[in-house]
């Protein structure tokens, strides 16, 4: 009895027979089989895994723009006032413009309950890459972007980060929650506050 020709195995295998080759003894049919359906998977496998590998890059790829395109600092443009429960003349207002190519200068002016005003700020690109504050000595801040709604602000003093801020975006973009994060020189969290700034400009 014969069986299954084995000339598109050796094809495959790139040993071309001109004649086909049969596989006559009935015992070794299983094995022969397994081993021409092992390859032929891999075969496959072969063949579909950089299809694979591609639609995955090519999905990454357009995640990645769509939430570029979504982190946009121009939602937060604009004054915003912070909610506090001290007497005037107690206030605090932050500031934010636009600055170069997709990035935000900031400045935070303040006057505490005895009168005295406070001004500093500083510019972010939100790449994470820390930079001056001025108004402040020996401070720099980083930030960068978690999500469309949502930045890390990263604050330095004498080249330590002391502070960490999680600063988010209401859905109506008119309300800003910070979280404060204060840390000792090991990292470790000595305490942690919060605020709501709102949108009046």
């Amino acid at each position: 009895m014969l069986f299954p020709l084995r000339a598109e195995l050796d094809q495959t295998r790139g040993r071309r027979q001109t004649t086909p080759v049969c596989w006559r003894n009935p015992r070794n049919f299983g094995a022969e089989l397994n081993n021409r359906l092992i390859f032929r998977g891999a075969r496959i496998n072969m063949i579909k895994r950089p299809l694979i590998i591609g639609a995955a890059l090519v999905a990454t790829a357009a995640l990645m723009a769509a939430e570029a395109s979504a982190q946009d600092p121009s939602t937060r443009f604009g004054q915003w006032k912070m909610d506090s429960d001290a007497p005037p003349p107690a206030i605090n207002i932050m500031t934010y413009a636009p600055m170069g190519d997709g990035g935000m200068s900031i400045t935070v002016a303040a006057t505490n309950s005895q009168g005295q005003d406070s001004e500093w700020g500083y510019d972010t690109m939100f790449d994470g890459e820390f930079r001056s504050v001025w108004g402040q000595d020996n401070a720099e801040t980083a930030v960068e972007w978690v999500n469309a709604s949502t930045t890390r602000i990263s604050n330095s003093r004498n080249g330590r980060v002391t502070q960490v801020i999680i600063n988010v975006l209401s859905e109506d973009g008119n309300t800003i929650e910070n979280d404060y994060i204060r840390m000792d020189e090991n990292g470790k969290i000595t305490g942690v506050g919060h605020a709501t700034y709102r949108r009046i400009q």
